[in-house]
């Protein structure tokens, strides 16, 4: 089905391991952590995937992840939303321990995480996909007795303005571009207001114009919440990261500004220079 024509102007303006470089500044050393990882490990039938792993991430802090295939970075955030549980280590959100926590817990404690595919319900207009991911709309019983009230409308509205889908309301979510049902699965998140948001590849199949307009996005989003993407367009990295860190063979390579990351003989070797 042919993509409908969405106005996009209009917005709220394996060498050897060793310890990663560390941005210094009085700002960061002073954030508040939100998110601190303890040594953590993931095997799968003897293959380490994610290998003694130690990372925090702070408050409005938009850090991306990135790496070669394989490096361990899905099963990180998987780990982080409780889709997979860890053989070893800790996950500490917010001071909560929620290294063996449900995922429905931890999405409660306001941790949400977007795949790769989309997830939108197309046969359901835009508006409809909102209303639904509004926390009073969720569960059975909670959408079969939902209004759509003031307070619903604003919300649903507010969440489509943000992601550029705000004259796309009444339409289908199958007639959207591929990019823009990124966007709208982004909204779907932020209607239920977490605090850390995890975006695996975020503007995969998108148009060079969605691209700026989502840097754009996750740059308004961090001003408010903790945001983990991960990402192989570097440009994009470029442009969004407030830090870096570096995956490779399930541990920590290399860590810190896009710059410092870029000139780290371990990173070009095994990834940048590929």
């Amino acid at each position: 089905m042919n993509s409908i024509s969405i106005p996009l102007e209009r917005a709220h303006t394996a060498p050897d391991l060793v310890a990663p470089t560390v941005v210094a500044g009085t700002a960061e050393s002073a954030a508040r952590t939100i998110l601190d990882i303890h040594h953590l490990g993931v095997s799968f039938d003897g293959f380490r995937a994610v290998d003694d792993l130690s990372l925090t991430v702070n408050q409005r802090e938009l850090r991306v992840v990135i790496g070669p295939n394989g490096a361990g970075k899905t099963t990180l955030l998987d780990m982080i939303c409780g889709k997979t549980r860890p053989t070893s280590g800790q996950i500490l959100f917010d001071g909560h321990d929620v290294t063996r926590m449900s995922e429905d817990r931890i999405v409660k404690l306001g941790i949400g995480r977007k795949f790769q595919t989309p997830s939108v319900y197309e046969d359901l207009t835009v508006a409809e996909n909102l209303e639904i991911s509004l926390p009073q709309g969720q569960g059975v019983l909670s959408s079969l007795f939902f209004r759509r009230d003031a307070a619903a409308r604003e919300a649903i509205e507010s969440a489509a303005t943000q992601v550029y889908l705000q004259d796309a309301l009444a339409h289908k979510a199958g007639q959207l571009s591929h990019g823009q049902k990124q966007w709208l699965e982004i909204a779907m998140l932020l209607t239920q207001e977490p605090r850390l948001l995890l975006l695996d590849e975020p503007v995969a199949g998108m148009s060079p114009r969605e691209r700026e307009q989502t840097a754009e996005l996750l740059q308004r989003i961090s001003a408010g919440k903790s945001v983990i993407v991960i990402e192989h367009d570097m440009d994009f990295v470029k442009r969004i990261a407030h830090k870096v860190t570096v995956l490779h063979q399930g541990r920590l390579l290399s860590e810190g500004s896009v710059e410092q990351v870029q000139s780290d003989p371990r990173v070009i070797d095994v990834y940048l220079g590929h």
